[in-house]
């Protein structure tokens, strides 16, 4: 299997970003267009070996692939210098998708109440990003100001259908 990381010469840990920039730098040092003769079919060959890697790194699918195998192959060789870092970038790939991916865990007796839905509701923002009020944009304010205004004709609708108004009254007791 060809080390894509040493013809790149990029840590495996590297960034998409990185992996662009070291591509960018070895494309223009070994371009055939600059060699003559042997150099020339040397430079062509090591072209074809940096865009191979390139192709590979620069997807992440394909990279997840590379590392998985790479990874498989190296697990008997201890002594190799990327085998360690490769296990550490998939293991913080996993517990990454782990935490992204956390089950919500709610009460069955609280599914389709009022309930329900804040757990739900908390579990879904409780990951998200802090945002200052002073960031805020004036489309942020005017998307705000239309979902609370959505909501309102949502529950004023619901108000005035029979099976449904229970419902509200259940969800709004200051309603009754």
């Amino acid at each position: 299997m060809k080390k894509y990381y040493e013809i790149l010469e990029v840590n495996p840990n590297a960034s998409i970003e990185i992996i662009e920039k070291a591509y960018k730098v070895l494309a223009k040092k070994y371009h055939p267009d600059l060699y003559v003769g042997n150099e020339r079919t040397f430079a062509e060959k090591k072209m074809r070996d940096i865009n191979e890697a390139y192709k590979i790194l620069s997807d992440e699918f394909l990279r997840e692939q590379y590392d998985s195998e790479l990874i498989r192959e190296t697990e008997n060789k201890i002594d190799n210098k990327f085998s360690k870092s490769i296990k550490q970038k998939v293991n913080e790939k996993k517990k990454s998708k782990q935490e992204n991916n956390s089950e919500i865990e709610i009460n069955k007796n609280d599914l389709g109440t009022y309930r329900g839905i804040l757990g739900v509701t908390k579990a879904i923002f409780q990951n998200r990003p802090k945002i200052n009020i002073k960031d805020l944009k004036k489309e942020d304010y005017i998307a705000a100001g239309l979902t609370i205004i959505t909501m309102v004709i949502l529950l004023i609708i619901l108000w005035f259908i029979p099976v449904t108004n229970s419902f509200v009254k259940n969800m709004m007791p200051f309603l009754n």
